[in-house]
């Protein structure tokens, strides 16, 4: 009967090692895959960067593409892909960013929040209206969009393609 409850005591004792490694080991390890990303980057497109050795996309965020023209009111169209790009790196301009990688997409890309000091230049983009927010992955930027679209700043001066639809259009 001893050795009985000695191996039940066991039992439970590996019991509870195998939950609390379960609950915990895995976040462990996602927390460590995830990187911080530092440098001068190489501004890709509105919402793509090149930041030390690594593609990095922007968590949140769905800026025109580099071939998408916008409408003004006037009906006239203008690269709003073309501006959004030149924004982001004017913004930059030249100077060291820090990215907190959040994921990793099918292409290899990190998802990432990137930092020109303390600002969050994915919100920028939103707020400045460079960019809309992701709703398929993030609402993390909904606020920023919707204060840019009433202030008519940037993309929302004029009409715009969803920019999902346009990618999928080409």
């Amino acid at each position: 009967m001893f050795r009985f409850l000695r191996r039940i005591r066991r039992l439970a004792l590996l019991a509870l090692v195998l939950i609390v490694a379960l609950k915990f080991v895995p976040a462990f390890l996602e927390h460590r895959e995830r990187r911080v990303f530092e440098g001068v980057p190489r501004v890709l497109d509105g919402d793509t960067l090149h930041v030390d050795g690594q593609r990095i996309r922007l968590h949140g965020i769905d800026a025109p593409e580099e071939d998408q023209l916008c409408t003004q009111p006037s009906g006239a169209t203008w690269p709003c892909g073309v501006e959004a790009t030149h924004a982001l790196a004017r913004r930059i301009n030249g100077s060291s960013i820090r990215c907190r990688q959040f994921d990793t997409d099918r292409w290899d890309r990190a998802i990432s929040v990137c930092y020109l000091g303390r600002d969050d230049l994915n919100a920028w983009m939103v707020s400045e209206g460079w960019a809309v927010a992701y709703r398929q992955y993030s609402d993390d930027y909904l606020r920023e969009e919707q204060e840019a679209n009433a202030a008519g700043r940037g993309i929302w001066s004029g009409t715009l393609e969803v920019v999902a639809e346009f990618r999928t259009s080409c």
